[in-house]
């Protein structure tokens, strides 16, 4: 049997001390050491594929895998989502993620076990977490965050900004710059991080709401977008966007989305039933940011932001009464939006769609949909272009048909012709941030691949291996201004011809010829 935590008949006013919070969102659910052998394996000609090796966390009964985040060095952690231990996926020697192994990383400092926080690849490699709705499995919006270096599999921990006393279930964002931007949950407060001296500068003047439930999307104009959810600015009829703009340091309106976006249950008992969730935006290739809506009423909305105009339009509904009220989105390489969504608010089971940039159609459903709501979902763009996605419960991934444009690829200009195993090289080019962030979530647990990667081919074994990447020199989307990062070859690096790629969001430059000495 798997048995699942409580849904929320309504959100209600909270106190911790002197705040006053939304109640928190849903535990994990429970889950007992057969719920893996209970679940049905993806029938024949299904998209979706269970990896064979499943991550052997400490606490699957209470919290599970999830929070998925790719390394430049071509690995995945994955969090036991709320507990303090977290896992290393590497792929085998031929690239496979479906057949790769695991191993356990460091735990997060001691007095830091977060669930539903924000995270961050950095243009330097390492890993950011910041808050948490809950800690140790409380609900509590903490203000820890910790830093995880994977060259020497520790974490660090970094104090919040001055003055805050929570961060919660915020969202955070990579600037272009390679900055670090990080809301506090509960306020319209936001800062910027110093990766040097881990301080923080306050920023995000102007904002119109609180950020709670809110996520940011990167723009191709170097901006971030957002959907307010009028957590403490009730309006039943509200459908503000809002732009920040680095240059400023402020935000703006980005005018009404049209279709109201967040949780409002304005035609079913109004702001004492209204759970103030947004799902999540992406951007496309063509400029657009498909966003997508929660309603605790019925069928969730869809809008449509041009990027290039600045203009809203009302994008489809959902089907029957699906929406997104929390949960994950990707980009897949083909262009198409992967969604994950569940009847009303943190309800059961889970629907998979897609959005070609015309229609929402279903797909066929993950391994555990039936058991799933679409808040336990995440996804990650993977370098081989599959969608790996967590629910607590298993991991697997989404195997998308089609494929890319190649005007989308990174395209290299300079790159050596020779390397050597445990060497340091610089490589150069266009399009090595992607088109897009690649997935997004909500508010919290963001899982962004706009980051060149570096894989290095042998023409004779055909195994592969990914060089770690490393301090980028912009984190732009869909920007045709040429990038360079430096890339160190592993000291396991099989000798002889060999091809090299730049792989972003899933997506590969065409091959160069190296040799390895």
């Amino acid at each position: 049997m798997v048995f699942f935590a409580a849904h929320p008949s309504s959100v209600v006013a909270q106190s911790t001390g002197a705040e006053v919070f939304l109640k928190p969102k849903p535990l994990p659910p429970k889950k007992n050491s057969t719920a893996l052998a209970a679940t049905a394996a993806p029938v024949a000609g299904s998209p979706w594929q269970l990896l064979t090796n499943q991550p052997p966390v400490l606490d699957y009964a209470d919290c599970g895998p999830g929070n998925p985040i790719l390394l430049t060095d071509g690995t995945v952690m994955v969090q036991d989502d709320g507990c303090r231990d977290w896992w290393k996926l590497t792929p085998d020697e031929f690239g496979s993620y479906v057949n790769g192994t695991w191993t356990q990383l460091a735990s997060t400092p001691a007095g830091y076990s977060p669930l539903y926080h924000s995270s961050a690849v950095l243009p330097d490699g390492r890993i950011i977490i910041e808050g948490g709705e809950y800690n140790f499995l409380h609900a509590v919006w903490t203000n820890l965050g910790a830093i995880y270096n994977p060259l020497t599999n520790t974490w660090t921990s970094v104090n919040p900004p001055t003055g805050w006393s929570t961060i919660g279930d915020a969202q955070g964002v990579v600037l272009s710059d390679g900055t670090f931007m990080q809301a506090n949950c509960c306020t319209p407060q936001a800062a910027l991080l110093n990766l040097n001296s881990l301080t923080w500068t306050p920023t995000g003047s102007n904002k119109f709401d609180v950020n709670d439930e809110e996520g940011w999307t990167l723009l191709p104009n170097k901006q971030v977008l957002t959907v307010d959810a009028y957590v403490f600015a009730y309006d039943a009829k509200g459908t503000n966007s809002e732009i920040y703009n680095p240059a400023t340091g402020s935000w703006s309106s980005a005018g009404s989305t049209i279709s109201q976006l967040w949780d409002s249950a304005a035609g079913c008992g109004g702001k004492n039933h209204a759970s103030f969730e947004v799902g999540p935006g992406v951007l496309q290739p063509d400029g657009t940011v498909f966003y997508t809506g929660a309603n605790r009423c019925g069928a969730g909305h869809t809008a449509i932001y041009n990027a290039t105009t600045g203009v809203w339009s009302a994008g489809p509904d959902f089907p029957d009464t699906l929406d997104i009220a929390d949960g994950p989105a990707a980009l897949e390489p083909n262009g198409k939006v992967l969604m994950m969504a569940s009847p009303k608010i943190f309800n059961t089971p889970a629907t998979f769609l897609e959005w070609d940039g015309a229609t929402l159609t279903q797909i066929p459903p993950a391994p555990n949909a039936s058991n799933d709501s679409s808040f336990y979902g995440n996804f990650l763009v993977l370098p081989t272009g599959q969608i790996l996605f967590t629910d607590f419960f298993f991991v697997s991934v989404y195997n998308p048909g089609g494929t890319y444009d190649p005007a989308w690829a990174p395209s290299i200009q300079s790159a050596p012709t020779r390397v050597r195993p445990g060497g340091p090289y610089t490589i150069s080019g266009h399009r090595f941030n992607g088109m897009s962030q690649g997935a997004a979530y909500g508010d919290d647990q963001q899982a962004a691949t706009n980051f060149p990667l570096v894989r290095i081919t042998n023409n004779r074994t055909g195994h592969v291996f990914y060089s770690r990447t490393h301090d980028h020199t912009s984190m732009a989307v869909a920007s045709g201004d040429p990038v360079s990062t430096h890339f160190d070859v592993p000291a396991t690096q099989e000798h002889g011809p060999s091809q090299l790629v730049v792989v972003a969001n899933g997506i590969p430059s065409a091959p160069v010829a190296i040799t390895v000495d």
